[in-house]
């Protein structure tokens, strides 16, 4: 059975950082991709960064380029993200995802619980 946990969610003060972890079980994702995404109240969940296996390709949502990070350790399938520059608008629950390939929009098959994610200003 595969388990998606994710952890490092927390409060943080706006221009703060934080550094998100899923820890993936049960399935190497080692040639597939990880990926985060997040759902703020009242809206629908979005994409925010993914990275591929293989090559290593990375991508992210316009919203997050240049101050969120994501970066994976295949040993011990983990993916992170880390979030600099954060502002009150990344205040979400963030979810790992992973799957075989990059998929398009949120069609990974795997998923984890989420954490919280809040920005004060």
């Amino acid at each position: 059975q595969v388990q998606l946990v994710e952890s490092g969610g927390g409060l943080v003060e706006a221009g703060g950082s934080l550094r998100l972890s899923c820890a993936a079980s049960g399935r190497t994702f080692s040639s597939g991709a990880m990926a985060w995404f997040r759902q703020a109240p009242g809206k629908e969940r979005e994409f925010v960064a993914a990275v591929s296996g293989t090559r290593g390709r990375v991508l992210y949502a316009d919203s997050v380029r240049g101050r969120f990070t994501i970066s994976r350790d295949n040993a011990k399938n983990t993916v992170y993200l880390q979030m600099n520059s954060l502002k009150p608008e990344d205040t979400a629950v963030y979810y790992c995802a992973a799957d075989s390939m990059l998929r398009l929009g949120s069609a990974y098959e795997y998923w984890g619980q989420g954490t919280q994610v809040t920005i004060s200003s």
